[in-house]
């Protein structure tokens, strides 16, 4: 029961440094980068769609994205969508493609995006706690029930209490990775 409980903590505590390590790749540094617009959503025909869906990349320079649309009476919508996106980026549209090319990283920028991603490190801290939590809940209530001994649940919250540690350092692991990356010029 408590190997059970344990590998589905496990589990969900790795699916949030997954979700952290999406997000993380989410933030730009100063090279334009195709996940970048993993967020965005273009109005198409009534639908949120995913600009993924809707077009190609190609990156040709490392600040520019060339966006290329699979149908072109879309060419619009994929300009407002980025236009009013967070990327603080001002797209061209040619006719044929969109041209989008980042801006500069300024000091003020990188702080910006520094405080982003200690703000979604502290989130995901929050989520392994939050499934540690759960798991110690029901930890106890085994012991509680008489299915297991306190000795064995109290192995089991120390194994839960190394887990959850273990996470918790990768958490700050990558977030110490992505800060270095960000104040890297």
């Amino acid at each position: 029961m408590i190997e059970e409980t344990l590998a589905d903590a496990g589990e969900k505590m790795e699916k949030s440094i997954v979700a952290l390590q999406n997000d993380f790749a989410n933030v730009r540094t100063g090279r334009a980068n195709p996940s970048l617009f993993s967020s965005i959503n273009v109005e198409y025909y009534g639908t949120p769609t995913p600009l993924q869906q809707l077009a190609s990349f190609q990156t040709p320079e490392a600040r520019t994205i060339l966006i290329t649309p699979y149908d072109k009476s879309a060419l619009k919508d994929i300009e407002d969508a980025l236009r009013n996106s967070d990327l603080g980026a001002n797209p061209a549209n040619d006719g044929n493609v969109i041209r989008v090319v980042m801006p500069e990283m300024t000091e003020e920028r990188r702080k910006e995006y520094i405080k982003m991603v200690s703000h979604k490190a502290e989130d995901a801290r929050v989520a392994v706690r939050n499934v540690r939590r759960h798991a110690k809940t029901a930890i106890d209530k085994f012991v509680k029930d008489g299915e297991i001994g306190e000795d064995e649940g109290a192995r089991g919250e120390k194994d839960l209490d190394a887990l959850t540690k273990k996470h918790v350092e990768r958490v700050d692991d990558l977030l110490k990775r992505k800060e270095n990356e960000l104040l890297e010029v």
